[in-house]
């Protein structure tokens, strides 16, 4: 790719309007409110399921009925084009909590907020409990599955629900699990959590045929993917029955008019191109919000939603005011301007390394993978003890998937993808390289900049030193909000785009990138040339001495680097060292991910891995264990 973009660049090329580029428009419906807001203060009620797609009988789903969920729908709004900002639960539910990109706050790593490495918000930054809470409202997290803790307030034991946030919070920000207990006529704020398609194993009536289920191409027509499809709808079904005994609790106590339903799920499906991923199939989830007498029956909209979207309409229900610094919309207002985009992110899951990003209008989607050396189906605990990655593996190991199905099994994937969604709903024809749709390709990348520069993108701040940064200015968000950190996402996303080249010439400029004050600008030179293969070998000495660098993640990075391009040498053992960094918890998983890149050249490392399947870490323990494992398997 050969379009490196500085700033002034790209701010004009994204200026270009979705009409101007001839993506379509999404429209809204003129009347979404009928009648005047009450003034008694309404309850809000979240009905939120884990890892479910919009498979529901109201969004076309024909193999199994909604009814209850059907029912809801056309007495409320349904919102066709909903998506999350990312496809896994804990930066999704960080960023549903707060109205705020994950990648904004920091909380943008799955369960990144562990005791070696606390994440805060800033004070003036507040979870969206915390306003209903100062308005008298009674919080409420509950669901299928609740955790037990005491509560200095109450003076008592109390249950919540999932709650999976990537940052230190208070939990008396939830007053219990059921609004039961509230005070007479005092208004709730409720989250109800529930299994969705999590719950493989739900027992309903008549379920579902595998022989009768609709498998995408991308995945192979086998028994057991076909088996754990109809489990899914199964899934959704028990999920179904559930919002119905929600309801009809509603109207038994009374209150159904006046309490707000929104409803919709943290992210898509579980399954190797869903969760985790940017495909529709992990980000796009059902939205449908009912409020009797406010929101016109039958209001369907196919404009582009994000769920932060969510927290900023729940407040205006309430009559709360939305604070300046959200970055979600409330979708009701009366001059309500529609989204020409929505972005998502997905960074690190688990023990995983990765950093994609996406921009999708109504009919294009755009994809930009910052790691293309990392393969889709790279080791993850989580997916692959699933039955169907399993079966995948193994289908691709026996030679038996197409060439469609083996793609996220390759050991690399593109820089960018480009997909018309239009016409290929499934993302299968990647465009990016079309002559075509080369404008819409450079307009998106463009746009996609542009928003990681302007929302503040922390995931492109390598993880090692942005836990370093954070803690010199105390919470993550601070960090780029400092003088010297103003331009800091355009001059690493100008080092990527170097890097990028693999040619001499580039080689040669991340050379100088290695000698920059920042030490995130010189982690993504040392990446990068980890990556150029004969052209890094004048880089050598500049690496060999960047093994002695003040930051540790630059020393890590740097050994990986040599390691890669055949110099491992001094390098293995600075990742023997850093392995056992004591201040850094983070420092210690990277280097775990070094040496598990780098195969069986870690092999003289294996002593130094064995300890650390021990490790207070628990990514470094599971990076370990599993080249431990690999290690000795192979000698």
């Amino acid at each position: 790719m050969n379009r490196n973009l500085n700033r002034r660049e790209f701010l004009k090329t994204a200026g270009l309007s979705a009409a101007a580029l001839g993506l379509g428009a999404c429209s809204v419906t003129k009347e979404p409110l009928v009648g005047q807001i009450p003034e008694q203060k309404p309850n809000i009620l979240w009905i939120i399921a884990e890892d479910m797609s919009p498979h529901f009988s109201c969004y076309g789903q024909t193999t199994i009925q909604t009814p209850n969920i059907d029912r809801l729908a056309a007495e409320g709004a349904r919102f066709t084009n909903a998506y999350v900002t990312s496809p896994v639960c804990s930066p999704s539910r960080s960023a549903m909590i707060t109205g705020m990109y994950q990648t904004t706050i920091g909380a943008h790593h799955h369960r990144s907020s562990y005791p070696q490495a606390r994440i805060h918000l800033p004070e003036e930054m507040k979870l969206l409990p915390q306003y209903f809470q100062e308005q008298g409202y009674y919080t409420v997290n509950g669901g299928t599955k609740t955790t037990v803790y005491h509560s200095d307030i109450h003076k008592k034991k109390i249950k919540i629900g999932k709650t999976d946030y990537n940052f230190v919070w208070n939990r008396e920000l939830y007053d219990n699990s059921y609004w039961k207990n509230r005070a007479s006529n005092q208004p709730f704020f409720a989250q109800l959590q529930f299994h969705g398609g999590k719950n493989r194993g739900a027992q309903v009536q008549n379920p579902v045929d595998p022989a009768r289920v609709e498998i995408p191409p991308y995945y192979p027509d086998h028994p057991v993917i076909r088996k754990d499809w109809a489990h899914y709808l199964n899934s959704i079904i028990f999920f179904d029955n559930q919002v119905g005994k929600v309801l009809k609790t509603l109207e038994e106590q009374g209150i159904a008019d006046n309490t707000v339903v929104i409803l919709f799920t943290d992210h898509g499906l579980s399954h190797a191109r869903g969760k985790q991923f940017l495909y529709d199939e992990g980000i796009h989830i059902p939205l449908i919000i009912r409020r009797p007498g406010v929101i016109k029956r039958g209001t369907v909209r196919d404009d582009l939603v994000s769920h932060i979207d969510i927290a900023a309409t729940s407040l205006y229900a309430a009559g709360i005011p939305v604070p300046d610094y959200m970055q979600g919309r409330n979708l009701f207002e009366r001059d309500y301007r529609p989204r020409e985009y929505v972005f998502s992110a997905r960074d690190r899951c688990d023990e995983t390394l990765d950093c994609i990003r996406s921009v999708r209008t109504n009919r294009y989607k755009y994809i930009r993978n910052f790691y293309p050396d990392r393969s889709h189906m790279q080791p993850n605990r989580y997916k692959n003890g699933k039955e169907i990655i399993k079966t995948m593996r193994k289908l691709f190991a026996e030679g038996k998937l197409n060439a469609l199905q083996v793609r996220i099994f390759q050991p690399n994937r593109p820089l960018e993808e480009l997909y018309d969604i239009k016409n290929d709903p499934y993302e299968i024809n990647n465009l990016a390289d079309s002559s075509q749709h080369s404008k819409i390709r450079d307009s998106l990348n463009s746009l996609l900049t542009q928003w990681m520069c302007d929302t503040g993108d922390l995931g492109l701040v390598p993880e090692p030193i942005l836990f370093e940064l954070a803690k010199e200015y105390g919470t993550p968000y601070a960090v780029l909000r400092q003088k010297e950190n103003e331009n800091l996402l355009e001059e690493i996303i100008e080092v990527i785009q170097i890097g990028e080249q693999k040619s001499p010439e580039s080689a040669r400029m991340l050379m100088e990138k290695m000698l920059e004050p920042s030490a995130s600008i010189r982690w993504w030179a040392a990446r990068k040339l980890a990556n150029m293969g004969i052209h890094a070998e004048t880089a050598v000495p500049l690496l060999e001495l960047a093994l002695h660098d003040d930051s540790a993640g630059v020393r890590v990075e740097s050994a990986r680097a040599l390691c890669k391009i055949g110099r491992a040498g001094e390098g293995l053992k600075v990742l023997v060292k850093q392995l056992k960094n004591k201040d850094n918890a983070i420092v210690r998983h990277y280097a775990a991910l070094a040496l598990e890149d780098i195969a069986e050249k870690a092999y003289r490392a294996l002593a130094a891995l064995k300890p650390a399947r021990r490790d207070t870490y628990e990514y470094v323990k599971r990076v370990s264990n599993r080249l431990v494992g690999k290690l000795q398997s192979t000698k």
